[in-house]
């Protein structure tokens, strides 16, 4: 049977092609939607997430807690010891700085004039004089545009007003979080339709144990960072060690690319204030401290946790960079891994590949473990084939030919007469 003319069928690779394709920009439509009204709440955006990071730390020592008192009374002395905790921090911060103050002016001074000297002498061979109208042109630039940086730091002042509401409703937040967490989520499964809710049920759970995984694995690394950099800029003699140490801390949160940054800021201080040469000593340590972050920390602390490799977790940083500037860098990795969670879940509800399949696709240094394991189970479960002496037969009985015409009834009495 011949095809109409002018009709031609449309070829299956190109149907799902196209099919594949619409979903995909509908999702991505919808991705985009939601991305514009975070960044319409941006505020409230980073207070539920702040509030998610401080309930993913409290609800542990919660749990503990809440066997031997109440559990708005564990929630609460929780959170006291938390403030505690980070009103000290800051308090030290702040001795130290003012301890430091009185020697830092003399200590910056001296190391600006050896700066000079070196850049002077050999292999820069940078004439006086242009240091010095670099210096004149600075200055100069500083007190044309006063007004303006004047104008600029009283704005940045302002925002200290939306920093104290975003703390407060984050504070707010992870109170509630931490002591009735749980009942909201399942009063937000009952809205939604019967038949979704199993779903619902094990895509939030797999999305909260990522989160939670990523922000304790993090603050993990972070902390083991910080104190790295505190004993090598204290063992190097460089000042202001704790203020430099909490920015360590802090910037960690960034992954790959935040350790690198305040490691810069130590290499500047311990320049200006000891010298070229334990300048180059921490910029050595920042190449040190890096490898170890990435090749020991991060896949002991949070490989468990959170699977993304290393190439993805460098695109999504510099993605939401773009996107958002420092809130989207901080927030990038652990939203793809949400997602990621999130898939994978719903891979196993699909009929996907099991966990060790997906873990040797993921990560192949995994592929070996999983061929022992199958092994291993197959070695187990199998029964074993029995030997010739084992065998006993069994003679077959013989069994009536089936035939294949049905037999006739017997005939009743009324047929019969």
């Amino acid at each position: 049977m011949q095809r109409p003319a002018g009709k031609h069928e449309v070829s299956p690779r190109l149907r799902q092609a196209s099919d594949y394709a619409w979903r995909l920009l509908l999702l991505g439509a919808a991705a985009y939607v939601v991305f514009l009204v975070a960044l319409r709440f941006e505020l409230i955006f980073i207070a539920l997430f702040i509030a998610l990071i401080i309930t993913s730390l409290l609800r542990p020592p919660v749990h503990v807690l809440s066997r031997f008192m109440p559990r708005s009374v564990a929630v609460l002395a929780t959170t006291l010891v938390g403030i505690g905790l980070i009103g000290g921090m800051f308090w030290l911060v702040g001795n130290s700085v003012a301890d430091e103050s009185s020697n830092l002016g003399n200590e910056f001074r001296g190391g600006l004039d050896q700066i000079e000297q070196w850049l002077e002498r050999k292999p820069f061979n940078v004439n006086p004089s242009t240091l010095s109208n670099l210096q004149g042109k600075l200055t100069s630039y500083l007190g044309a545009h006063r007004t303006t940086l004047i104008n600029q730091a009283v704005n940045g002042a302002g925002r200290i007003v939306d920093v104290m509401a975003v703390l407060a409703l984050a504070a707010f937040c992870s109170i509630y979080f931490a002591n009735s967490g749980d009942r909201m989520w399942h009063w937000f499964q009952n809205q939604l339709p019967a038949v979704v809710r199993p779903t619902w049920q094990r895509c939030g759970h797999a999305a909260w144990h990522t989160f939670a995984g990523y922000t304790r694995g993090i603050i993990l690394v972070s902390a083991a960072n910080a104190i790295m950099v505190g004993v090598a800029l204290w063992v190097l003699g460089v000042p202001l060690v704790l203020p430099l140490i909490i920015l360590e801390f802090v910037a960690s949160f960034i992954p790959l690319a935040g350790s690198p940054i305040a490691m810069s800021v130590a290499t500047v201080v311990a320049l200006a204030s000891r010298g070229v040469t334990t300048a180059v000593i921490v910029l050595v340590l920042i190449v040190v401290f890096g490898q170890i972050e990435g090749h020991v920390l991060q896949p002991f602390v949070m490989g468990w946790s959170v699977r993304l490799h290393p190439v993805a977790v460098a695109v999504s940083v510099i993605a939401g960079t773009i996107s958002a500037g420092l809130l989207g860098a901080v927030v990038a990795v652990p939203l793809i891994s949400i997602g990621w969670a999130v898939v994978r879940e719903l891979r196993i509800e699909a009929g996907g590949p099991p966990d060790s399949a997906r873990a040797a696709i993921e990560d192949p240094a995994v592929e070996p473990v999983v061929e022992v394991a199958v092994t291993t189970v197959t070695a187990v479960t199998e029964p074993a084939m029995p030997t010739m002496d084992q065998v006993t037969i069994v003679p077959e009985q013989a069994s009536a030919p089936e035939d294949p015409i049905p037999a006739t009834p017997p005939a009743t009495s009324e047929e019969s007469a």
